[in-house]
C-alpha cells in the first residue's frame, strides 16, 4: 500500500507573527519556517502504519517555494521514502492545492492520503475535504485514531458531541487532528539518510493545474489590543458597567 502525505511550509508555531509594514500580509522574511504541526502528525501516522506493515511506501509532497524542500526533508528524516515538490512562488489557495494533489494522486495511485486537518497560517481546514470531493473518495476528518485493515480504514474522529467512528472503503482521505499521535524527533542518522532520498520537482503547469488565486487580500491588520480589566465592588456596579459602558445588556 502506498501512502501520500502532503506537508506545508508555515511560520514556526513558536514565532510571534508580525504584519508587514505595508499591511499586505504576514512578515516571512528572516522568519523561522517549519512544517505545519498537523502535517507533522500526519507524517508520523503514515510512518507508524508503515512500521506495522500496512504500508510499503510513503510519499511526502509539498506545494510552494523551492525552500519547501526543507520541510520535505524533515518528512523524509521522519521516515518518508521520497518527496515531490510542486514549485510555485505565488499564493496557493486550498482549491489550487487540492487540484495539485488530485493530479499527484492520479499519477502515484496511493491507497490513503493523510494530511493535517488545517494549516496554522490560514486555518482554512478545507484542502482535505476539497481533495475528497474532487476525487470522489470517502473522507475521515479530524481523526484521533486510524486503523487500516485490508481494504478498509476505521477512523475515530473528534466531533462536538465526543467521538465518532466511521468505516471508509479504500482509497480514502484522512485529516489528522491534534490527538492522533505525538510526532517523533528525527535522529541524526535519519537526517543524514534523508539527504540522499529523492525529491522530484515539478511545476503546477506540468500537472495541468492553474494555481491563480481567486481571492485578493485587501488589508491585513493585527488584532486590536485588549483593554485592562477592572474590579467592581458589587453585583449592582457590575450590572451598571455592563449596561452603561459595555452596552451589552
Amino acid at each position: 500500500m502506498k501512502l501520500l502525505v502532503p506537508v506545508k511550509r508555515v511560520v514556526d508555531y513558536n514565532v510571534k507573527v508580525r504584519v508587514k509594514a505595508d499591511n499586505t500580509g504576514v512578515e516571512t522574511a528572516n522568519v523561522k519556517m517549519s512544517m505545519n504541526p498537523f502535517d507533522e502528525i500526519a507524517v508520523e501516522e503514515a510512518v507508524r502504519l508503515k512500521e506495522k506493515g500496512v504500508a510499503t511506501e510513503i510519499i511526502a509532497v509539498s506545494a510552494g517555494p523551492a525552500a519547501a524542500q526543507e520541510q520535505i526533508r524533515t518528512a523524509l528524516a521522519m521516515g518518508a521514502d521520497r518527496g515531490i515538490l510542486v514549485e510555485h512562488d505565488g499564493v496557493l489557495e486550498p482549491i489550487a492545492v487540492a487540484k495539485i494533489l488530485k493530479a499527484i494522486v492520479e499519477k502515484e495511485g496511493p491507497a490513503l492520503v493523510i494530511l493535517g486537518k488545517q494549516a496554522i497560517d490560514d486555518d482554512m481546514n478545507a484542502t482535505g475535504q476539497m481533495l475528497a470531493a474532487l476525487l470522489g473518495w470517502p473522507q475521515g476528518t479530524f481523526a484521533s485514531k486510524v486503523e487500516v485493515s485490508g481494504e478498509e480504514a476505521l477512523v475515530t474522529r473528534e466531533v462536538d458531541g465526543g467521538l465518532e467512528t466511521v468505516r471508509l472503503a479504500l482509497p480514502a482521505i484522512v485529516t489528522a487532528d491534534l490527538r492522533l499521535n505525538e510526532p517523533r524527533y528525527a535522529s541524526l542518522p535519519n537526517i543524514m539518510k534523508a539527504r540522499k532520498k529523492p525529491i522530484e520537482v515539478v511545476k503546477p503547469a506540468d500537472l495541468g493545474v492553474d494555481p491563480a488565486p481567486r481571492l485578493s487580500v485587501l488589508r491585513v491588520e493585527e488584532p486590536a489590543k485588549r483593554q485592562a480589566g477592572a474590579k467592581v465592588g458589587s453585583v449592582q456596579e457590575l450590572v451598571a458597567k455592563l449596561r452603561n459602558e459595555a452596552k451589552v445588556i
